[in-house]
């Protein structure tokens, strides 16, 4: 006896006639009669006794209707599962992202996304670069963020914003008035630095020695986070992403830098594993946030963003 004739057998039972379990099942009367016939002569007893043109189910039927419950509660379940999955209210995610991007753009559209599938659940890790492309090409996370990328076999990379680096100042040092800040102008002023080899590090030292001007900063760092730290405390000047000056609780007069240091955003995922709907959705949602960075002006504190241009397309590392 397959599961569409159960599902037959069920609903006669709980009406008692063939009229109204077609009508359930979205079938013809005769249709109900010929599979109860095909049933009984399947199994080799009666499941219904008739009286009064009613069904009245025999005890075998009744046994098997109670056997039977346990398969559709299972059958009901997995719908159910089916219908959380296409419509994202269940799952798990897994995600990590550099500081720049961990602290900036990632928390309000992950705030959003959850608050739209409260029965997901989120592994968000934030990590060096180097520790993203590992945490992609291990399974451990879908969806990486990170800041510059260099070529790495096995995963794709897509750019959901391009921006340029901004000087950050304390409120009071003597350039804090000038609406841009150049590399020269800062020669002679203490400097806070990005660590050498690191892609940020080499990108600002490469526009300081494009712009003939001497680079020798009084304390090095790893994160742009950490110069923003100490430039709201006066330690000196930075240049940094425009990620970091969105942080929050940083004092800080915001520039533009010259020469234009050009820094982008990226996601990335694993070539080798194709993308849960839930990643998705929430690479989507990113590259709607990112767009809400375009277009807002550098003013004179970190609460508005580097001015800077989105750029979204595709491409395969």
């Amino acid at each position: 006896m397959n599961l569409r004739q159960l599902e037959i057998l069920r609903a006669v039972i709980r009406h008692r006639t063939t009229v109204a379990a077609a009508e359930e099942l979205a079938l013809s009367q005769p249709a109900i009669s010929n599979a109860l016939k095909a049933m009984e002569a399947q199994a080799g007893f009666t499941l219904f006794e008739r009286i009064n043109n009613r069904l009245f189910p025999t005890t075998e039927a009744m046994a098997l209707y109670e056997e039977s419950e346990a398969i559709f509660a299972l059958h009901a379940r997995l719908e159910n599962r089916v219908r959380d999955l296409r419509e994202q209210r269940t799952g798990h995610l897994a995600i990590v992202a550099t500081p720049p991007l961990a602290y900036s753009i990632i928390p309000p559209t992950l705030s959003g996304f959850l608050r739209r599938r409260p029965q997901t659940r989120v592994f968000f890790d934030v990590r060096r670069y180097e520790g993203i492309i590992e945490g992609v090409l291990g399974n451990v996370a879908e969806l990486g963020f990170a800041l510059g990328l260099s070529d790495h076999p096995g995963i794709a990379h897509e750019v959901v914003h391009t921006g340029e680096m901004v000087c950050v100042l304390p409120p009071k040092h003597p350039l804090a008035e000038r609406p841009v800040i150049s590399a020269s102008d800062l020669a002679g002023f203490p400097l806070i630095g990005l660590e050498r080899g690191t892609r940020l590090g080499e990108a600002v030292r490469e526009s300081f020695a494009q712009a003939g001007a001497p680079f020798q900063p009084s304390v090095e760092v790893r994160y742009c986070n950490t110069a923003c730290v100490l430039a709201a405390t006066g330690v000196g000047a930075a240049v940094v992403d425009q990620f970091s000056t969105q942080q929050g609780g940083h004092d800080l007069v915001v520039r533009p830098f010259t020469p234009a240091t050009n820094v982008s955003a990226y996601m990335l995922w694993s070539e080798a594993k194709p993308l849960s709907n839930l990643a998705k959705t929430f690479r989507s949602e990113v590259r709607n946030a990112s767009r809400n960075l375009a277009g807002g002006g550098v003013s004179g504190d970190a609460s508005h963003e580097a001015q800077a241009q989105p750029q979204l397309e595709a491409t395969r590392a």
